[in-house]
C-alpha cells in the first residue's frame, strides 16, 4: 500500500523546479534514498512524462525502484501549468497535476501505471480532480485511482 501525499497551492516555473520540489519533499518524508533527487531529473531527461489526454495533460515522474525505501504517490495540483516534455513526442506540454510515483517493487508500478492511465484516460475522472476542493483531492484520488470501487450489485 502506497502512502499518499498531496500538494495543492504551489507554483512551479519549470519542470525542473517541480523534479526538484519532488525530490526534496520525498527525502524529507523518508520514502526515499538520497540518490532518488537526481535519478528522478536525470530519468525525466531522457524519458520524459507528460502525457496529452483528451483535454488535460499529466505527468507522470518516476525512477527506478532501487532509490525508493517505500511505496509512496505525490500527488500535487500547482496554482498554474508545468511545462513536461512529452512522453512520445518532442513537444512540451501544459500540465494541470503531477503523479510522482514512488515504487518499489517494478511489477507493482506497471500495475499502478496501468491503472492510472486507464482512469486518467476519463475526461471526468480527471475533470473532478481538477476541481476538487484542496481537503477532497487525496480521498478522491485514493478512491478513483488507488481503490475503485467494485461495481454495486442491482
Amino acid at each position: 500500500m502506497s502512502q499518499l501525499f498531496v500538494r495543492t497551492g504551489i507554483h512551479f516555473s519549470s519542470r525542473q523546479q517541480a523534479l526538484t520540489h519532488i525530490g526534496e519533499e520525498m527525502v524529507a518524508k523518508g520514502v526515499v534514498h538520497d540518490t532518488y533527487p537526481q535519478a528522478l531529473i536525470e530519468r525525466e531527461a531522457i524519458f520524459p512524462t507528460g502525457i496529452a489526454l483528451e483535454k488535460h495533460a499529466v505527468a507522470i515522474p518516476h525512477c527506478e525502484a532501487t532509490h525508493a525505501k517505500s511505496p509512496a504517490i505525490y500527488l500535487i495540483r500547482p496554482n498554474n501549468p508545468v511545462s513536461f516534455q512529452q512522453a512520445d513526442d518532442d513537444e512540451e506540454i501544459a500540465v494541470s497535476l503531477i503523479i510522482a510515483l514512488i515504487v518499489e517493487n517494478p511489477t507493482a508500478q506497471l500495475k499502478l501505471l496501468r491503472r492510472l492511465f486507464g482512469e486518467l484516460q476519463n475526461p471526468d475522472t480527471l475533470d473532478a480532480l481538477l476541481s476538487a476542493s484542496d481537503s477532497e483531492l487525496a480521498t478522491l484520488f485514493q478512491n478513483t485511482i488507488l481503490e475503485p470501487a467494485p461495481c454495486a450489485q442491482a
